[in-house]
């Protein structure tokens, strides 16, 4: 759908991926939405964006704009895609889609009444390879699936102002990078889980720095979620069958995973291309608003339910909630 006018809402470094990835698809970016003026105009004069918006409900008012991609922090993702849905506008939002399954499903009720399209750019629903993991699980070649195993550590610095650990920005490893290793999870359980364990250890500023969390659903298919974001650690995944594992590095873009069989012997999985992973959300984004569904929606809210979950475990709540 290659006629949709885009808007985009957070010209952040994100943001900067996803207009590249426009570009790529040869498609053009109506507007965009910046609170700061000036960094609105220089995003825009980079891109060939024609208008500039530094007031966001004018932007969402647009009848003119079909979809918007949502990249501000995601202490703010409720407030502007409930605007947006609000004004029939089909929305892409950056992850984590919101802080809270609360907000996720009030958001999800008033699309549905205006029949608009709402997806998280999350990678992992999109890269080609997992479409491909899946069929392979699917071919009961692998036998049954037993445990999932993934891990992702980020260093951030020790520095109590860095956004990443605010609570009035929703900071800590979960919506930022726990995101990623439950949707990594979750694609691969065949069903949501229904005993969901957790511990964490929170960091001065009240925010959750790292921690242990476990799946296991009605099918006895478990996994194991290790996150911190004071040490780095290996973004991998390791999802083990009967008679086999599949293990995918840097899994939130891959574009390849060995499968490894109990016999020792192994081959590898190929597919897409990790540079074009913004390429796929649009594509699969165009194409759900031209199916009028999201397939995936799904997988997005068990995850925001995971993790509203063990937030709430956590007693961590951000002062924009209460």
């Amino acid at each position: 759908m290659s006629n949709l006018n885009w808007a985009i809402v957070g010209p952040g470094g994100i943001a900067h991926q996803f207009a590249d990835a426009m570009t790529k698809e040869g498609r053009t970016v109506h507007a965009v939405g910046a609170r700061n003026k000036e960094k609105g105009e220089a995003f825009a004069k980079e891109y060939g964006i024609g208008l500039v918006y530094d007031d966001f409900d004018a932007l969402f008012a647009d009848e003119n704009i079909d979809a918007v991609y949502i990249s501000t922090p995601h202490s703010n993702h409720y407030e502007y895609m409930m605007k947006a849905v609000q004004n029939g506008k089909h929305i892409l939002v950056e992850k984590a889609i919101t802080v809270s399954s609360r907000e996720l499903e009030a958001v999800l009720q008033v699309s549905r009444e205006k029949k608009v399209v709402v997806m998280e750019a999350m990678t992992i629903f999109h890269m080609p390879l997992y479409a491909k993991l899946k069929e392979i699980a699917v071919e009961k070649k692998l036998g049954a699936l037993k445990m999932i195993q993934v891990s992702f550590g980020s260093a951030k610095p020790n520095d109590p102002s860095n956004r990443f650990f605010s609570m009035d920005l929703a900071g800590g490893a979960l919506l930022d990078i726990g995101t990623y290793a439950l949707s990594f999870a979750r694609y691969f359980l065949s069903e949501k889980p229904t005993e969901v364990l957790s511990t964490a250890k929170k960091y001065e500023t009240g925010v959750d720095e790292q921690s242990g969390i476990l799946l296991r659903n009605a099918q006895d298919e478990m996994a194991t979620i290790s996150l911190t974001f004071r040490a780095k650690m290996p973004k991998r995944g390791i999802v083990a069958y009967e008679n086999g594992f599949l293990t995918v590095d840097d899994f939130p873009r891959a574009d390849r995973a060995m499968l490894t069989y109990t016999n020792g012997e192994s081959e590898e999985i190929t597919a897409g291309d990790t540079a074009s992973a913004l390429q796929y959300e649009i594509r699969d984004m165009e194409k759900n608003i031209a199916n009028g569904e999201n397939p995936l929606s799904e997988l997005t809210e068990d995850v925001v339910e995971i993790m509203t979950k063990v937030r709430s475990d956590w007693g961590i709540e951000f002062p924009f909630e209460k």
